[in-house]
């Protein structure tokens, strides 16, 4: 009975953690699809710290988006709400850091 409760509780926190595990390592990914010839594996690495510690797991998952579609990130920076301003706001200090940080 003891083994059986362990493994439910064990399977029970797998599931649990399952979608923030696919959603880990956004930008690193990312940033490994990218065709920059700069997005070595151990800089895109770097970039996902520095964004786990700069952006949220939503922010993350817009900002990689833009690896593929630039045009979003300007689409976010033209607009007038404020909600897209704070996140250009975390973005650009997310990008200044990652450039301290990984260059």
């Amino acid at each position: 009975m003891k083994q059986f409760l362990i493994i439910a509780l064990c399977a029970t926190s797998l599931t649990t953690l399952a979608p923030a595990m696919t959603e880990a390592a956004q930008i690193k990914r990312a940033c490994l699809a990218s065709d920059r010839s700069a997005a070595t594996r151990d800089r895109c690495k770097c970039i996902q710290r520095v964004a786990d510690q700069a952006l949220t797991n939503k922010d993350q998952k817009t900002v990689a988006k833009w690896f593929t579609d630039p045009h979003q990130a300007q689409e976010l920076k033209m607009s007038k709400s404020a909600r897209d301003d704070a996140l250009w706001e975390r973005y650009q200090n997310f990008g200044r850091m990652a450039q301290a940080i990984c260059s």
